[in-house]
């Protein structure tokens, strides 16, 4: 069944949301803001349906191309930057009203470099096609399909360089040699590329190898990273983001000289915020959950002659040993699902004379 929509927005994940005649809520993937389409409805839920683009009946003024994206998740390739904006600061004022905050209004950070070839990392997974052809690539949702990518559009012209001689050897892994490690091969799943500017390319086939560490570089300094450690993906942005922490941190350091850098992974908020200078003297104090980035954390500091103390803990396992004082600036960099509960407590009821969020 096919019905004509009009899309009144796009939602969280890049789908159009629009109504079908009976007032049902229907969800079209590839469909923008202001477009009438056409859509084949493929699955019927209680309180709303998903559908299939067919036609673009009334194309946005902001589309620049049709057909399904080059590869999976690039929801928004055939939209001007401007409107793809548009609707992420849409989708983040409908969270917050939701959970009845007012933000007011939102300044918009330039800096982040390229919109494509900019990722610094990206994870393939493998699996047989219907040929019986190994494939190596993204899924694709909802079917978790795999889309074989022989170019990838997002990522480091030096990983593209390095993908055919990579997706060759992952093949002969999955085909060639002893069954043990053919077997092993398919059974990790996934290969990983990761670039950064003094390490070059390195991959790998499941987990990263212990001991190799990648050298990233970010407001020009240096910091070593497990290869398998988080690390933000997109360098520019990654810039960005850090020189605005630092920028905040710097302009109340005269009050709140001491950082209390909460989630702080490798180090890097705290340690950019306590070498640039705006505070001589201060103290840092960095928590972790993870055990391997406090070490990586405490080589980084003293790499750059920084003394800081790093604690192994979880943040909500440690706050009873934290002291926070007006003259502590926290930076906060939590993971996905945001504050525990009771970190957002302790820091309501704290007396710190600044709190950075990074979200």
């Amino acid at each position: 069944m096919t019905s004509t929509v009009y899309v009144a927005k796009n939602v969280y994940g890049g789908d159009g949301l629009g109504r079908l005649g009976d007032g049902r809520v229907v969800f079209v993937p590839g469909a923008f803001a202001g477009e009438n389409v056409r859509a084949e409805i493929v699955e019927e839920r209680r309180n709303y349906v998903k559908a299939r683009l067919v036609e673009i009946v009334e194309p946005s003024a902001a589309r620049t191309g049709e057909g399904a994206p080059p590869i999976p998740g690039m929801v928004y390739a055939n939209l001007e930057y401007s409107a793809e904006a548009d609707a992420k600061e849409g989708q983040l004022r409908e969270f917050l009203d939701r959970a009845r905050l007012a933000p007011g209004s939102f300044g918009r950070m330039s800096g982040f470099g390229p919109s494509l070839a900019y990722r610094n990392k990206a994870v393939y997974h493998f699996d047989k096609g219907r040929d019986g052809r190994w494939l190596v690539g993204y899924r694709r949702e909802p079917e978790h399909k795999i889309v074989d990518v022989e170019s990838d559009p997002l990522v480091r012209p030096e990983i593209n360089a390095s993908l055919p001689e990579v997706r060759r050897a992952v093949n002969a892994l999955l085909t060639q040699g002893p069954q043990v490690v053919r077997r092993d091969t398919e059974r990790k799943g996934r290969v990983t590329l990761r670039w950064s500017a003094k390490s070059g390319v390195k991959w790998w086939v499941g987990d990263a190898p212990e001991g190799l560490v990648i050298r990233e570089t970010t407001c020009g300094r240096a910091f070593d990273v497990p290869a398998g450690g988080f690390y933000q993906v997109n360098p520019a942005a990654a810039d960005s983001l850090v020189s605005a922490a630092v920028a905040e941190y710097a302009a109340g350091a005269a009050g709140s000289p001491d950082i209390l850098d909460l989630y702080c992974g490798v180090g890097v908020f705290g340690l950019c915020c306590r070498l640039s200078g705006a505070a001589d003297g201060a103290r840092l104090v960095g928590v972790e959950s993870g055990r391997q980035a406090v070490d990586f954390a405490r080589a980084n500091a003293a790499a750059h002659g920084v003394k800081a103390d790093f604690i192994a803990s979880r943040v909500d396992g440690a706050l009873r040993r934290l002291r926070v004082g007006p003259e502590t600036t926290v930076i906060v960099d939590p993971p996905r699902g945001g504050l525990e509960p009771q970190v957002a407590a302790w820091l309501e009821r704290s007396r710190a004379g600044r709190i950075v969020y990074v979200s």
